[in-house]
């Protein structure tokens, strides 16, 4: 049953954002921030968590899981550092997969013959 919902939550996710490409004038970098705001307030609400634990992966790898990560290592970091922690808590908690994003993407270029649109 996980897989399921994993399959449908990611697809519902899907079609909600082409929804709002296709009906609206909201551009992708626009709606891409508009869900990872929503993944930080989600789990500001404490809702992403059982959210997550309904849908896996579906839930997990949209960009909603990404500010959940921002969220979840500002509030560490808060309680840990208090108010520098606003500042260094999104980036010390997705420092590594934003690393991985940008290394693989740099080692992409060498592999694909990256053009520049005119």
């Amino acid at each position: 049953m996980d897989y399921f919902n994993a399959f449908w939550v990611g697809g519902l996710i899907c079609a909600l954002v082409q929804i709002l490409v296709d009906r609206t004038k909201m551009m992708p970098g626009r709606i891409m921030v508009l869900l990872v705001c929503s993944g930080a307030v989600l789990g500001f609400c404490n809702i992403y968590e059982p959210f997550q634990k309904f849908a896996g992966a579906g839930a997990s790898v949209p960009l909603l899981g990404f500010g959940n990560v921002l969220w979840t290592g500002v509030k560490e970091a808060v309680k840990a550092d208090g108010f520098i922690g606003i500042f260094k808590g999104g980036f010390t908690a997705s420092a590594v997969g934003i690393s991985a994003a940008l290394i693989f993407g740099y080692l992409a270029s060498f592999v694909f013959d990256p053009k520049m649109k005119e």
